[in-house]
């Protein structure tokens, strides 16, 4: 008996999933053909709350891809893929207290905030580095044009997910 109210209650987690995943496809769906700009993967794998890395969303278009690439991703290979994300709850958010460490590291002189200077020579020369356009995206919501810095608890709480 426990085993049934399980089972329905993981089908109805997996409906809901696949109501999401084809309401988040359908709106990058323009010729409602069932199919997506594979440049569009990674918008709607964040619109649906995941934070997969560079690396990790190749590896995941990899998977949904044609055998021959058309440039395009169909419906019916993205949503077992997504799925079985969501399920898995693979490339979740970094944690606020995480997040609000690793700038500690980067500030230690402990002023609260990093310059404009910093946060770029930071974020594109260390570890996989922003793009310019992640670089300008980044500090158009970062920076307070003010100070011309980022104060990073701010910006943390401005930018933490909420999984509620």
């Amino acid at each position: 008996m426990a085993d049934d109210k399980e089972r329905e209650g993981t089908e109805l987690v997996v409906a809901e999933f696949h109501k999401k995943i084809k309401d988040a496809f359908e709106v990058f769906d323009h010729e409602a053909n069932n199919t997506v700009d594979v440049r569009e993967i990674g918008t709607i794998i964040r619109s649906l709350g995941c934070c997969p890395s560079e690396g990790e969303l190749h590896d995941l278009i990899v998977e949904v891809e044609e055998e021959e690439p058309t440039g395009y991703i169909r419906f019916e290979k993205f949503l077992p893929v997504m799925t079985k994300v969501l399920l898995e709850k693979r490339y979740r958010p970094i944690p606020e207290d995480i997040l609000l460490r690793a700038f500690e590291v980067l500030d230690p002189s402990k002023r609260g905030f990093l310059t404009k200077e910093e946060l770029i020579k930071y974020m594109t020369e260390e570890g996989e580095p922003f793009s310019q356009e992640e670089m300008e995206e980044m500090l158009s919501a970062a920076i307070d044009p003010e100070s011309n810095s980022i104060r990073y608890k701010d910006y943390i709480a401005m930018m933490v997910v909420d999984d509620g």
